[in-house]
């Protein structure tokens, strides 16, 4: 009896060790390996998160099956924390003043090209791809936004370089880009819980609003009652980040907990957050920018990656020749609603054209949030998350592509400082 309890205890605590060991060498494979294609790709000129994905397709579980069941387990969750890095990054680099500058336009792009696909997806999906209306506008909102992965280093080396200046092209799209997310994220949450229990009531369209209302106030308080304190106590910015990521980590807590009692989007409070500390603290916030970038590194590959795991490759085999059409049709409806969004403006069709291309790339939230559908067990996870890496897969590198392609023959390179009317 002692014996065989010894041996009972020995063989635990021997698969403990090397089930340990084998988490390990997961993210070992993980990163290393998401690091080197990702270099690769970016010799090629391609994003680099083209590569993490590919590295996550392979190792999965659909394929060689490297990755130790304890971390894909955790995998909806590392995604989470992903997306709350990246709505921090957001609020912290977000130039609420540029966008004023640029105006309307750039007020319209926040939303308008969003909205324009997500239309076309609820049109379009059902037929395509046999999935309900609720079911695809879930899907048009995860496919939504454009990707600041793709498009901020693009814009940024246009702005050295002088292209599209005398406009303020790149600054319109990035000001766009930063805010496009956030709104597609909101109305994700949104229409996730819709999808959830079906309820398409009038209520349950009011609460929308009430939730992003709340979500911004209670990020500029919060972001205020921050900002105050870190003026008071002179403690280090690794500690800031600390304590930013904790109170983003509750908020989620307290949305995931009472969401359907109090409308409250979480999300947009962290980014709020950010948001209100540059006006009480501008001097830090530009050093925790820069501190979340490189928090960004990890979490980038951890993201691409796991995602690219998630992928069952049989299942995106048969949805594959449908959902590429769709992906093509709706970018369509994308690239309409940015024309909208240029009509009375000082922008010729050539400037007009180039806007529209730079609002392809499709990559981070799309990763971020595409699988969360199929991680709650919804019967549209599989489609959205398969329609979702498609997307990435097709636009980021179309995208950056074409972005390089041609901004020197769709852009002027001047230094006037006309700015759109």
């Amino acid at each position: 009896m002692t014996s065989a309890l010894f041996f009972n205890a020995e063989t635990s605590a021997f698969s403990v060790f090397y089930g340990g060991i084998f988490m390990f060498f997961s993210l070992a494979i993980i990163l290393l390996f998401g690091l080197l294609l990702g270099g690769i790709c970016k010799k090629l000129r391609l994003p680099s998160l083209i590569g993490m994905l590919a590295v996550g397709i392979i190792i999965g579980p659909y394929a060689l099956n490297l990755i130790d069941t304890s971390i894909l387990e955790i995998s909806a969750q590392l995604r989470k924390i992903a997306l709350i890095i990246i709505l921090a990054r957001a609020g912290l680099s977000l130039n609420v003043s540029e966008l004023k500058k640029v105006g309307r336009p750039a007020i319209m792009m926040c939303f308008v090209p969003a909205c324009f696909e997500i239309i076309g997806m609820i049109l379009l999906a059902p037929k395509l791809l046999g999935i309900s209306v609720v079911d695809a506008a879930v899907m048009g909102t995860v496919v939504g936004a454009v990707s600041p992965a793709v498009i901020v280093p693009k814009m940024l080396n246009l702005v050295e370089n002088g292209y599209g200046k005398d406009k303020s092209i790149p600054q319109l799209i990035l000001a766009g880009a930063s805010v496009d997310d956030v709104f597609v994220i909101v109305l994700f949450s949104a229409f996730l819980g819709l999808s959830q229990t079906g309820d398409m009531s009038a209520v349950s369209f009011v609460k929308i609003p009430i939730s992003i209302v709340l979500g911004i106030t209670v990020g500029i308080f919060v972001g205020i009652v921050l900002g105050k304190f870190f003026a008071k106590a002179h403690i280090r910015d690794t500690v800031k980040i600390i304590i930013l990521m904790c109170v983003s980590f509750l908020l989620v807590a307290f949305e995931d907990t009472y969401g359907g009692i109090v409308p409250f989007s979480s999300l947009i409070a962290v980014m709020c957050i950010g948001i209100s500390l540059q006006k009480v603290r501008k001097e830090a916030t530009e050093r925790l920018s820069q501190r979340y970038n490189k928090l960004w590194v990890v979490a980038e590959i951890l993201l691409f990656v796991l995602v690219g795991a998630s992928v069952n490759i049989d299942y995106a085999l048969k949805a594959g020749v449908a959902a590429i059409i769709l992906i093509f049709l709706v970018l369509l409806f994308r690239m309409f609603g940015v024309f909208i969004c240029m009509l009375k403006t000082n922008i010729n069709l050539k400037e007009r054209l180039f806007c529209m291309i730079a609002y392809l790339p499709k990559a981070t939230v799309q990763a971020a949030i595409g699988g969360i559908p199929l991680s709650m067990g919804l019967n549209c996870g599989e489609t959205v998350l398969t329609v979702a890496v498609l997307s990435i897969i097709i636009t980021a590198p179309l995208g950056a592509l074409l972005i390089d392609l041609t901004y020197k023959k769709l852009l002027t390179k001047n230094t006037l400082q006309k700015q759109i009317k």
